[in-house]
Parts: structure tokens; C-alpha cells; sequence
């Protein structure tokens, strides 16, 4: 997989002149298997690998967040499992909790949840947790769920991975909530455009760029969003 992955990766570049990724999974059930994965990575020469955090576990996580940092690559955070801990409020850890733990880890990127699509969550709980994931001093705000100042010194911030369930009508409510700090992620919603692949990420960075421009000039992209997409694709 990795070495058709990369194929693809240096074939669009090749036809694009844009840097291209692929999330190639380091997790493996032995810590020595996922430092093989990322080595190979590394010497195909790709940009980025991916980890799931909770079920590699946290020390295999910081390893390779380590081995990453140290060789040029970005480490993309999955956080697969983390429904069956964070999900009840009456038992289990919240996924505040989790993120933080995640930036002490070591990670440049991870899901966050959306506020919209399926992945959805509370607005001002999720946001209180991307601040403390990407920002380096945090008040204590308990309406979004940040019960104490938390001053993370130095330490590198994560940016936040909006991923699930989202498409291109979703764009001006993701651009408001996320700014421009933040990781778009689409999967279905690309590939699901009745046109096709190629044209399902065209409308995506269409609706992108219409966004971060309409907020640029002081639109108000709750009121306005599906106007300012319509006029895009024109």
C-alpha cells in the first residue's frame, strides 16, 4: 500500500507542482512494527505518516512523534476508539482530556470533531478544546468547558482535524468556527460529488477559497454561505 500510495503522491505532484500527502498508517500491534512503517515512509521520501493514539497507546505515540520530529515528518493523529471513552457523560474520560494528553504526546495534527456533519459536537465545547490544543495560553472559561488557565509554556500546539460527515455546503459554517488553523478534511464529501472524484475536490477548494475571501472582506458567512458558494461555481 505504502509504495502505491506514493506512486500516486509523486504522480500529482508531478502534474500539479503542489506538495501531495497521504496519511500512511504507522500503527501496527508492536511498537517495533510502527517504527518500521514510519522508516519506510521516511525513505520513500513521503511527507506524512499517520498514528492512532489511542489504540498504538501513548508511549508508542511520543516514540514516534519523536522519530517524526527528528526526520522531517508531519504525524497525523487518529484517535480511533475514543467513542467508547469520551462519549458517556456520566463515566469515562472527556475528549478534552484526551486532546491534551495528545499535545503532551506529541502530534501535529488531529480530529476534533466538526460542530457540524457527523461528527458533531457541542460548538463551544469543541471549541474550547481546538484552543487548547493550538494555543499556547488559555483563560478559564467554563461555558466551553476550559475549568482552569492552562499556560502551555513552550510546548508545540496540535492543529485540529475537521473530519466527518462534511461537504462542500458545510464550508462557510467550517471556515467560521475553525479559522485558518485548522485541517479541512474530506473524504466522502469529495468523493461522493456525482461528477466524480476530480471534480468533488475542485468544488471543494472552489467553496474554500469563496469562503476565506468572503470572511476576508467582512461578510458574514452564517448569513451569506450558500449565496457566496452558488456565485463561485458559476
Amino acid at each position: 500500500r505504502f509504495l502505491f500510495c506514493a506512486e500516486a503522491i509523486y504522480k500529482s505532484q508531478a502534474e500539479t507542482g503542489e506538495i501531495k500527502g497521504h496519511y500512511l498508517n504507522a500503527t501496527a500491534g508492536t511498537c517495533e512494527e510502527m517504527m518500521k512503517r514510519a522508516i519506510f515512509a521516511r525513505e520513500l521520501g513521503v511527507p506524512i505518516v499517520m498514528h492512532d493514539y489511542l489504540t498504538g497507546g501513548f508511549t508508542a505515540n511520543t516514540s514516534l512523534a519523536h522519530y517524526c520530529r527528528d526526520n522531517g515528518l508531519l504525524l497525523h493523529i487518529h484517535r480511533a476508539m475514543h467513542a467508547v471513552i469520551d462519549r458517556q457523560k456520566n463515566h469515562g474520560i472527556h475528549f478534552r482530556v484526551l486532546a491534551k494528553a495528545l499535545r503532551m504526546s506529541g502530534g501535529d495534527h488531529i480530529h476534533s470533531g466538526t460542530v457540524v456533519g457527523k461528527l458533531e459536537g457541542e460548538r463551544d465545547i469543541t471549541l474550547g478544546f481546538v484552543d487548547l490544543l493550538r494555543d499556547d495560553y488559555i483563560e478559564k472559561d467554563r461555558s466551553r468547558g476550559i475549568y482552569f488557565t492552562q499556560d502551555w509554556v513552550s510546548l508545540p500546539g496540535v492543529i485540529p482535524v475537521a473530519s466527518g460527515g462534511i461537504h462542500v455546503w458545510h464550508m462557510p459554517a467550517l471556515t467560521e468556527i475553525f479559522g485558518d488553523d485548522s485541517v479541512l478534511q474530506f473524504g466522502g464529501g469529495t468523493l461522493g460529488h456525482p461528477w466524480g472524484n476530480a471534480p468533488g475536490a475542485v468544488a471543494n477548494r472552489v467553496a474554500l477559497e469563496a469562503c476565506v475571501q468572503a470572511r476576508n472582506e467582512g461578510r458574514d458567512l452564517a448569513v451569506e454561505g450558500n449565496t457566496i458558494i452558488r456565485e463561485a461555481c458559476k
